[in-house]
């Protein structure tokens, strides 16, 4: 039998790709990987509330094993721990001192779980990776590409996070639950008795156990004893005319399209219009003012085509929940696009992910600058 590896998380959707792995006929080997610090996490937020069964906690290590054994394939915990803090952690801090609002799961998808977890899987004789994401793959022969689309259920739909997978990585990925629904998931796992049948998904990021993106910026020191950067001062401001309205906690503190937090009184609600980091200025308005017509991607990183060489038609999608937006995809000279929206979209935010799709079809996507 041809041999895979699984990323298997603890939680029901890894469990019940593991298992449909299996039924498929591939011998499936577990692999779990340990991220982020559970122990740094509660000595630096000084809390013992912190949620147990978070992502990557101990118990969610236990849990992927339990699956495993039920299952009835090994499963082994990788500690991926400094590779994730280089990936990911840095890069997520970097880009919140830059004004930024980064989205550090597209960069733990594409670094991590297809990265190093593919040099992982040859190490063990695996030539297929699967991960419990909700997505399909599909071989395009006429163009000679893997193609990547939309899940069946639409409300779990997670091609957004993986625009950045290279044709390599999608030749040998695999995402079995990426025609089930929800239900469909829990109901299989139910009749196979798996301990994370009715477990509650996660929602935060790993390592933000409480939630508190700022807070974990101001205490953040690299594991390898490297001088951490300091957190953006306080700063001004500002209406779109360049009236100072009062003053910001710094930058990391906010996003484009924030409403709560921002501490003034006005006689309608005021919004983060625009972050300007190498003036510490934050400059806000109405609701009105939020719309932008237009919006620059850069690097980005192409799947059902090789390159953007003309003008082409998209829906765009600028953030995961974000309903697509009809628009105009531009080849600029430096190897960005220039992406023209039909109509104005509110909360076009630099650091986050501008997705691309024809259909159901990701044709690719970048980071909006």
């Amino acid at each position: 039998m041809e041999r895979a590896a699984v990323a298997m998380s603890g939680g029901v959707d890894s469990s019940v790709a593991a298992l449909l792995v299996k039924n498929a006929g591939y011998d499936p080997i577990g692999l779990s990987m340990r991220l982020w610090d559970r122990q740094r996490d509660d000595k630096e937020t000084k809390s013992d509330a912190l949620p147990a069964t978070r992502c990557c906690s101990p118990d969610e290590l236990s849990d992927a094993r339990t699956a495993a054994t039920r299952i009835g394939i090994p499963c082994f915990i990788i500690d991926f721990h400094k590779e994730f803090e280089d990936s990911v952690v840095r890069p997520f801090v970097g880009e919140y001192l830059r004004g930024r609002t980064p989205s550090p799961c597209v960069h733990c998808n594409s670094r991590l779980k297809f990265g190093h977890l593919m040099s992982l899987a040859d190490d063990a004789g695996a030539a297929r990776v699967a991960t419990g994401h909700y997505a399909r793959i599909v071989r395009n022969e006429k163009k000679g590409r893997f193609l990547l689309l939309e899940a069946r259920d639409k409300n779990k739909d997670q091609s957004y996070f993986l625009f950045g997978l290279t044709q390599e990585q999608l030749a040998r990925a695999m995402f079995p639950i990426g025609d089930l629904t929800k239900q469909e998931v829990r109901e299989i796992a139910r009749s196979r008795g798996l301990p994370t049948a009715e477990k509650a998904e996660s929602q935060e990021i790993c390592f933000v156990p409480d939630g508190d993106y700022a807070a974990f910026i101001e205490r953040y020191r690299p594991r390898d004893g490297s001088v951490a950067v300091a957190a953006p001062p306080p700063g001004k401001i500002i209406d779109i005319s360049g009236r100072v309205l009062g003053t910001h906690n710094g930058i990391h503190h906010y996003t484009i399209g924030q409403r709560r937090g921002i501490g003034l009184a006005h006689s309608e609600p005021l919004y983060v219009l625009e972050i300007r980091p190498n003036e510490n200025v934050i400059v806000v308005g109405e609701r009105r003012l939020l719309g932008r017509s237009s919006c620059l991607v850069e690097r980005p990183n192409w799947i059902s085509i090789t390159d953007l060489t003309e003008p082409l038609r998209v829906a765009a999608k600028i953030r995961s929940r974000h309903i697509p937006a009809q628009a105009l995809i531009e080849p600029r000279g430096d190897g960005g696009v220039t992406v023209i929206f039909d109509t104005p979209q509110a909360g076009v935010t630099p650091g986050q992910a501008c997705v691309f799709y024809e259909d159901e079809i990701v044709i690719g996507g970048g980071w909006i600058s």
